[in-house]
């Protein structure tokens, strides 16, 4: 995957029962419970194939599925992060045969598929848990010690060694074991298997989790084996922390004070996901507002490939973002524009379409909601439109139409990104190359207001004319351009 995709995130439970009969599997400890928000929903991969027609007719051209490897837990196992066996999928979602005809015919329909992996850890049902391979398979501590998530640890010069080892080899969570990377068997075989699922599947890219709790000499070497064996492979790294310093040390191409050499292509933005929020939900200030943002992204500097890192406005663990903004449709609609034409390679989760929503304190279970219409029985089906209110349709319309321009908008996909700084409630930037230019501005006030053009002459230059991307019709260029309240346009000069 690359800057012309946008990404469609899914956790397979929750979107669409395709095949009922593998809902509850002999032999399996948890059974499907709908009721329960923790619990399975019966979502799997015969449900995402089914819907491949409704992904790509949104305009988006890659997915990326939460894991569907077997977690074979006693509970709270639908978010496939706890991997009881790391070469099958779990059969509660299908089987590598049918991961594989998803694979290929999303291919045919133009979409790549993404496969979340994790080598950080296990599910504690994994069988190595009561027969590990060998002593040091497992990070163990006299009694349960959990990482301390202290990510900065990882380049702090004045460490402490015992904080290291902790962050490092301290377990996520009680039922997710720490794999110890550094015995060089396990290493071996977590290469082998990501190789061979890369292979299995003709993989469009891979999302890793946990990107900075395993080994760092792992890390370096898996990447590097990775892409030695796929040159052309996307792999996206999650570090979450809202510094661009931390999460720029993993980029392949970052030199860093203490000479770790990273090979990893591409991270989640996380800082750029903070500051949108903060900036679309915080009053215009010396310092807050679209200054959040602005000031964010004048730190590309740190990174060493800006342009291939994934931006989104939320995902699988947080608020959905229609929640994080209070339910405003406008400033909804102002982050999806955001979201598709600023540098990077955009990500949305589904639902984002319809506008779904959570309960504030940001449940897990309430976040990954089942998608309407993905049930038999469902009153409301978002696939076909029936049961969606007025504002969830437009919802749907207005990204559907702003992803299906974004396909052929060479400037976004590789063009550079000028942002002049936030003036008056208005946020303004130019996306540009060779064949295309376009003028994005943002606007937060709530009364109209006359945007004064002369600031931007330096990339307007001799265009006279642009045409409205979201709206339609041609616009003069002239002394002043005319804002609706809370509304962001796209302009492409003629």
């Amino acid at each position: 995957f690359d800057n012309a995709d946008v990404l469609y995130l899914i956790t397979p439970d929750r979107f669409a029962n395709g095949d009922p009969s593998n809902d509850e599997v002999p032999g399996m400890q948890e059974k499907p419970d709908r009721n329960n928000k923790d619990g399975r929903h019966g979502g799997d991969i015969a449900g995402i194939r089914r819907h491949l027609d409704y992904i790509a007719d949104l305009g988006f051209t890659a997915v990326w599925l939460n894991p569907v490897l077997e977690n074979d837990q006693p509970r709270y196992s639908y978010h496939g992060y706890s991997t009881t066996d790391f070469y099958r999928v779990d059969p509660r979602f299908g089987t590598n045969e049918d991961y594989r005809a998803l694979a290929d015919e999303a291919r045919r329909k133009g979409i790549k598929l993404i496969m979340d992996m994790i080598v950080n850890h296990c599910g504690s049902e994994h069988w190595w848990m009561d027969d590990p391979p060998m002593p040091d398979w497992i990070n163990t501590w006299p009694r349960y010690t959990g990482t301390n998530h202290l990510k900065t640890l990882v380049q702090d010069p004045h460490a402490a060694e015992s904080d290291r080892r902790r962050f490092f080899d301290g377990w996520f969570v009680p039922t997710m074991p720490d794999l110890n990377q550094r015995n060089p068997h396990l290493a071996t075989y977590l290469i082998q298997n990501s190789i061979w699922w890369t292979e299995y599947l003709g993989l469009g890219g891979i999302r890793m989790d946990t990107y900075p709790y395993p080994d760092p000499h792992f890390m370096s070497e898996w990447t590097r084996r990775m892409m030695e064996e796929f040159p052309e492979l996307n792999i996206v790294g999650e570090e979450w922390h809202e510094w661009p310093a931390i999460v720029a040390y993993w980029q392949r191409g970052k030199q860093n004070p203490d000479g770790y050499v990273s090979y990893l292509p591409s991270l989640m933005d996380f800082p750029l996901q903070a500051a949108l929020r903060r900036a679309l939900t915080h009053p215009e200030g010396w310092s807050s507002g679209w200054r959040e943002l602005y000031d964010v992204l004048a730190l590309d500097f740190l990174y060493a490939d800006p342009d291939n890192l994934v931006v989104f406005p939320d995902n699988h663990d947080m608020s959905r973002i229609f929640t994080q903004l209070g339910e405003d449709f406008d400033l909804w609609k102002t982050a999806m524009v955001w979201t598709l034409t600023t540098r990077g390679i955009p990500q949305l989760y589904y639902g984002t379409e319809i506008l779904l929503t959570n309960p504030p304190e940001g449940d897990h279970g309430r976040i990954r909601s089942d998608y309407p219409g993905g049930w038999p029985g469902d009153t409301v089906n978002a696939f076909t439109g029936e049961g969606l209110t007025p504002r969830q349709l437009e919802a749907r319309a207005f990204l559907q139409k702003l992803l299906k321009w974004r396909r052929s908008a060479t400037a976004v996909h590789r063009g550079k990104l000028v942002h002049f700084a936030p003036e008056n409630g208005v946020y303004v930037y130019f996306r540009y190359d060779d064949s295309q230019k376009l003028m994005v501005v943002l606007n937060k006030n709530d009364q109209p207001f006359t945007l004064p053009l002369d600031r931007f002459r330096e990339l307007i230059g001799g265009h006279t004319a642009a045409r409205d991307v979201l709206q339609g019709g041609e616009v003069r260029l002239g002394a002043g351009l005319e804002l609706a309240p809370r509304q962001p346009r796209i302009l492409e000069l003629e």
